[in-house]
């Protein structure tokens, strides 16, 4: 039994690459970076590839924010393991670079937080025709 499937495959794949979770292949968002400071916010209302709906219904993405919690609350713990672990007699650093580098992670997290909010929702059809 594989432990991970094609649906889950697709699933992740859409997720980290800013994709269409329906069909993989059309962009989430319009700009392709996450630090293109205008538009890092700007999504699709519409996959341009399969025409899937990126914005199912008003308010939908309120449920993104816990998403986007959850990864600010993973990556805090992993740095500061890491921290602990390579730079244990400088931890004053861990208080003084966590502010910065959490700033410059959030285009990334909120984007991530968004895709993977939706990708919850539908099911992968990779196969989708234009």
């Amino acid at each position: 039994m594989p432990i991970i499937t094609m649906s889950a495959f697709h699933k992740i794949h859409s997720v980290l690459f800013n994709k269409c979770p329906r069909c993989d292949k059309g962009d989430f968002f319009i700009s392709k970076s996450a630090y293109d400071l205008k538009n890092f916010d700007k999504m699709n209302k519409k996959c341009p590839h399969c025409g899937e709906s990126l914005v199912p219904e008003p308010g939908f993405y309120q449920g993104a924010l816990y998403m986007s919690y959850a990864f600010y609350v993973a990556f805090m713990v992993i740095y500061f393991l890491f921290f602990t672990k390579f730079f244990s007699e400088y931890l004053d650093y861990f208080l003084i670079s966590i502010i910065p580098v959490l700033i410059l992670l959030t285009p990334y997290f909120y984007r991530l937080a968004r895709r993977s909010w939706l990708a919850i929702f539908i099911s992968p059809q990779p196969d989708v025709s234009e």
